[in-house]
């Protein structure tokens, strides 16, 4: 069936589903932004751990949780 051949309520849910997956797509692109930065953040500090000659803390995660950024 054709979004011409639709009465005004099913549009109106059309709506909805677009509002939802929009919303969910916004929220998944901002998360994984926030992601690749720490992924950027744990990058440098590795290179800057090779560079200095430093040993990583035992701790395989020496990135500040994602409540610290």
């Amino acid at each position: 069936m054709y979004a011409t051949e639709r009465n005004g309520d099913d549009m109106e849910n059309i709506s909805r589903e677009y509002l939802l997956l929009f919303n969910t797509i916004t929220d998944t692109e901002q998360e994984l932004s926030r992601l690749n930065r720490r992924l950027i953040l744990a990058q440098q500090r590795a290179e800057e751990l090779f560079i200095n000659g430093e040993e990583a803390e035992d701790s395989p995660n020496v990135m500040p949780t994602a409540a610290g950024q």
